[in-house]
């Protein structure tokens, strides 16, 4: 598995959400007000849809570099990946 330079940030911001959404489970089990666990909820699911896209921006860039320096098979191949990442964004 290559590691890309945003892992690590990647990496400690996972963490943070981590902590984050055990933060919303204790709000649930003491029955705190639905909006304040709701607004919660939404920070948690911003913060991960931050982390992928940094993740998937920065296999694209690598992908591309690597498709750009290869071979016409392993380029392919890379492209094919590219493509089938992006639908996650």
């Amino acid at each position: 598995m290559a590691t890309h330079t945003t892992h690590p940030d990647i990496i400690k911001r996972l963490k943070r959400i981590e902590g984050h959404l055990k933060s919303v489970v204790v709000m649930l089990e003491e029955g705190r007000g639905c909006l304040d666990i709701a607004q919660q909820l939404q920070a948690i699911e911003n913060a991960v849809e931050k982390a992928k896209k940094t993740l998937i921006h920065d296999h694209i860039d690598h992908c591309l570099e690597f498709a750009a320096g290869t071979d016409a098979q392993q380029g392919r191949a890379a492209i094919n990946e590219f493509k089938e990442i992006t639908k996650y964004l």
